[in-house]
This record gives C-alpha cells, sequence and structure tokens, in this order.
C-alpha cells in the first residue's frame, strides 16, 4: 500500500487573504490619514506605518501615492454609502421621525469617512487627475444619500418643493459638518437640526414628533 505523499504546493488561499487584508488595511489607514493630518500629509510611507505594514509591503499593492489615494477614494465612497444604508434603511415596523432622519445625517456628515473626503474635495480642486476620479463618485454618494433620505422621510418627490427641500436637508447638514472642522459646533448644530426638523415637517405634512 502506498501512501500519497501532501502536495507541495502552496496554498493560495491563505495568500490571497492576507493580501485581502493587507490592502483593506491600507485603505482604511489611508482614509483615517486624510481625516486627521489632510492631503499633504498622507504618504505611502505614513499610511504604511499606520496600518502596520512595511513601506514595501504598501508599494506592492499601491505604487504611488496617487494610486493609493484612488483607491481610498473608492473605498471611502463605498463605506460612506454602506453607512448611510445601514443607518437610514427604515425599519419595516415604524419610521423614523424627521428629527430622527436629520440627526443621524448630521452624525454621517460629521464623521471620519466625510472629513476625509472633504480633505479630497479641497486637493481635487487644483488637481486635475484627482478630480476626474472624485467627482464621478461623490456625485454617486450623492444621489444614493438623497435617495435614502427620501425613504427614510417617506417624503412624496412629485409635490412641487419637496425635492428641493430634501436637498436642501443634505446641503445643511454638509455644511454643518464644514462648520465643524474647525471648532466643536455640536451644541449649535443640535439646536439647528431641531428647528429644521420643525420646517421639514411643514414642508411634507407631516406631524412633529
Amino acid at each position: 500500500m502506498t501512501t500519497q505523499a501532501p502536495s507541495r504546493e502552496p496554498s493560495r488561499e491563505p495568500r490571497q487573504d492576507r493580501s485581502r487584508a493587507t490592502r483593506r488595511r491600507l485603505l482604511e489607514a489611508a482614509v483615517d490619514c486624510l481625516a486627521s493630518v489632510g492631503w499633504a500629509g498622507t504618504t505611502v510611507a505614513v499610511v504604511a506605518e499606520r496600518a502596520g505594514v512595511s513601506r514595501g509591503a504598501a508599494q506592492h499593492h499601491f505604487r504611488t501615492r496617487e494610486e493609493l489615494v484612488t483607491a481610498a477614494v473608492e473605498y471611502g465612497s463605498a463605506v460612506r454609502i454602506a453607512q448611510m444604508r445601514e443607518r437610514l434603511d427604515a425599519p419595516s415596523d415604524r419610521r423614523p421621525s424627521t428629527l430622527e432622519v436629520v440627526r443621524l445625517l448630521g452624525e454621517m456628515y460629521t464623521s471620519p469617512l466625510f472629513r476625509a473626503a472633504l480633505q479630497l474635495w479641497v486637493a481635487a480642486s487644483s488637481d486635475e487627475q484627482l478630480r476626474a476620479q472624485v467627482l464621478p463618485l461623490e456625485a454617486r454618494v450623492g444621489r444614493e444619500a438623497h435617495r435614502l433620505t427620501v425613504e427614510a422621510l417617506g417624503a412624496d418627490e412629485s409635490i412641487p418643493g419637496v425635492r428641493e427641500t430634501v436637498q436642501a436637508t443634505l446641503d445643511l447638514v454638509r455644511g454643518l459638518g464644514l462648520a465643524a472642522l474647525l471648532t466643536d459646533d455640536s451644541a449649535r448644530r443640535a439646536r439647528l437640526l431641531a428647528e429644521w426638523a420643525k420646517t421639514l415637517d411643514k414642508a411634507l405634512d407631516r406631524p412633529e414628533k
């Protein structure tokens, strides 16, 4: 009876898993760097150190900062959309109040992911190559944010002015997120969102809660 020798061919799956995990750590670290130290401070070396991998390993996945940041833009946009879906998808048994919806939006537009996106917007304003990457991704985020907000509010956009009011809500929370970059604006933001929720209820013909 002969026993077949075990294959000496190394398993590729664990290596692929490690590669995917390394890539994800680098992308998460890149988003974190953009949010905390800005575009200028987000280099491959800094991101590699924050991700806990060697610079050589980082450059195996991303040869240049532009490649890394482009991938981070795509990753960050996908995560922002996923978080919006998770938080704004109305439960089947109860629709959230208008105030709950605008508060959730306020939290999302002051998150580290949003701060990272703002850094990219600033950099993209003077970098055509980066702007070409950022614009379609941000347009997708904007469309999905609008759609999910409409669903969460139960808004009827066939009514004149409702679509514009929903978009004004998103513009408001985006502006409040921008104001929060320099100072802790949480108390003022809470008051503004509470008042806007009342205005939004009237525009949507919903009873205030």
